[in-house]
């Protein structure tokens, strides 16, 4: 009981570091992109230890439909950053802010 309350509490501190890696790397899109990853990692080890908790199935199946959306949006958002690095030679979000479009 103990012992899973315990990764929960390390999924919810996970969860708050990528939020503090958000707005402390407002500059660089890539950080920013792995901490948002970072994130739904940790939201869903949040629910696969609580259904573990539960004894309940959703929360898993809950967690590998966000692991697989996970994937895809970072599969999609890596591809359009190396075609806007080799277009623009840089990453920043102060550039971004002036794509139009």
């Amino acid at each position: 009981m103990y012992d899973q309350l315990n990764y929960i509490n390390v999924s919810t501190l996970l969860f708050l570091i990528s939020i503090i890696g958000i707005f402390l790397n407002q500059r660089n899109i890539l950080v920013m992109l792995m901490s948002l990853e970072m994130m739904f990692l940790a939201v869903s080890f949040n629910l696969i230890f609580t259904s573990i908790l539960l004894d309940d199935v959703t929360g898993q199946i809950f967690s590998l439909l966000i692991l697989t959306v996970a994937a895809a949006e970072s599969s999609i958002g890596l591809a359009i950053l190396v075609v806007y690095y080799r277009i623009r030679s840089a990453i920043t979000v102060e550039l971004m802010t002036l794509m139009s479009g």
